[in-house]
């Protein structure tokens, strides 16, 4: 099949990577010039493991190309995946829909001949069906079906979620357009990967419910957490014992300092916005965020309290910066919040992250960045872990105990036994143990 992909970012670039991966005919469009141009030069403008080899391979093969030039990129194409982005919109928190309405006129204005046009993009109830709008009013001729085709990437996992789907969910109802969707995912049969084909608007809506859920299970254990800390249990032990519960499944069970990243944040707001619009208010998921919100910087008082209850003149080295392992994204990361909360009672922050530390810079642009792990310890009065890579997850206590001012250790991700960091001499302090 011959496939456009309107859009070289994240989803995009994975996306058209692994359906040429599949043999599929893949350009990636966008209209980014200097992204195009990395793209041309071998240079993959996002971190997500195993994608730079996909990208390089496939484009030998000359099967993935890219380029700005739109009468180019929508010449023959058999679909058409808009994969742009749906950032939330300043003031209300709505999705912004205007990159998709821009695509799709700039779809309208090129197709030639029975084309699928596929919203991959996280979109709101009823996008379809204002996509499908706007090309018969700017194209009266077009000949094209909208299907909705929701991505469900976890990043850092991107190209295994791809190629070995839970599930590939199609909304639409025109046969044309669904047998084309089926031969596109084709090669997923002999991994037996369930396609899941319903309405439009059911599909635009089960991208949101997954996420609301999943979004409510992290937020579910970190109350829960709480708790046993107030009581004296340990949520891990709790986790595990509610997780071998088929029902519920161990999943997203793992305390933390909340939900951060592209998609959760944003698309449980807009889920909310759109619940607000049809007048079907959504009390768990408003619940959710409230919480979400309030614990990012709640982590940073936990910080403060396990070093004395003053930061004040104090150097804190901060270990972890994107909102989860294996990927450079800031997007409303949890750290964000915690370094503020300790910068605003006067500590000064030193911090290292394998990989997000240029990302980190834009948001966090005030604080010392530093070349390793051990160099945040260097004379710092606490170690705090915010994310979870795996370079922390077997630190040298004793090394990092020479270099520290003060032992003691922070642990927002419960990686390391309690007994262990004590007995090396440390302060511990962990997330519901």
């Amino acid at each position: 099949m011959k496939i456009t992909m309107i859009g070289s970012g994240y989803v995009g670039l994975v996306s058209g990577a692994c359906f040429a991966d599949f043999g599929h005919d893949v350009i990636c469009f966008d209209k980014d010039q200097t992204k195009i141009d990395a793209l041309l030069a071998g240079r993959i403008p996002i971190f997500e493991p195993g994608l730079d080899h996909l990208v390089a391979s496939n484009a030998a093969a000359g099967r993935l190309s890219f380029t700005t030039d739109a009468a180019q990129a929508l010449a023959d194409p058999d679909a058409v995946f808009i994969a742009v982005g749906t950032p939330s919109r300043r003031g209300d928190g709505h999705a912004d829909l205007s990159y998709v309405y821009a695509a799709a006129a700039e779809i309208a204005a090129h197709i030639k001949r029975f084309t699928v046009i596929v919203d991959k993009s996280t979109v709101p109830v009823g996008t379809g069906d204002e996509v499908e709008r706007i090309i018969r009013e700017t194209n009266s001729d077009a000949d094209f079906a909208v299907v909705s085709n929701p991505e469900f990437l976890r990043e850092g996992a991107a190209i295994d979620d791809f190629k070995r789907p839970d599930r590939v969910v199609i909304g639409g109802d025109d046969p044309r357009a669904l047998e084309v969707m089926r031969q596109i995912y084709r090669p997923l049969a002999l991994g037996r990967s369930p396609i899941i084909e319903m309405s439009r608007k059911g599909a635009e809506l089960t991208k949101y419910a997954g996420n609301a859920f999943l979004a409510t299970k992290i937020t579910f254990i970190n109350e829960i957490a709480d708790l046993c800390e107030k009581v004296g249990a340990d949520v891990q032990d709790v986790a595990r014992g509610i997780g071998l519960d088929n029902r519920i499944g161990s999943k997203f069970l793992h305390a933390g300092p909340g939900y951060g990243g592209s998609c959760f944040p944003k698309d449980t707001v807009a889920l909310l916005k759109t619940a607000q619009d049809f007048e079907a208010p959504q009390r768990i998921v408003e619940a959710v965020v409230a919480v979400n919100d309030q614990r990012k910087r709640a982590m940073g008082r936990k910080v403060i309290a396990a070093c004395g209850g003053d930061v004040r003149g104090k150097t804190i080295a901060v270990l972890g910066l994107t909102f989860k392992p294996n990927t450079d994204d800031m997007r409303d990361s949890p750290a964000i919040a915690i370094v503020q909360t300790l910068q605003d009672a006067g500590a000064t922050v030193r911090a290292y992250d394998p990989e997000g530390m240029a990302q980190a810079k834009k948001d966090l642009p005030d604080i010392g960045y530093c070349a390793s792990a051990y160099e945040t310890m260097e004379g710092a009065d606490a170690l705090v872990i915010v994310t979870e890579w795996d370079a922390f997850r077997a630190l040298d206590l004793n090394r990092a105990k020479a270099l520290l001012k003060a032992p003691i250790l922070v642990d927002l991700r419960n990686i390391y036994p309690r007994k262990a960091v004590e007995d090396a001499g440390f302060t511990y302090t962990a997330v519901g143990r």
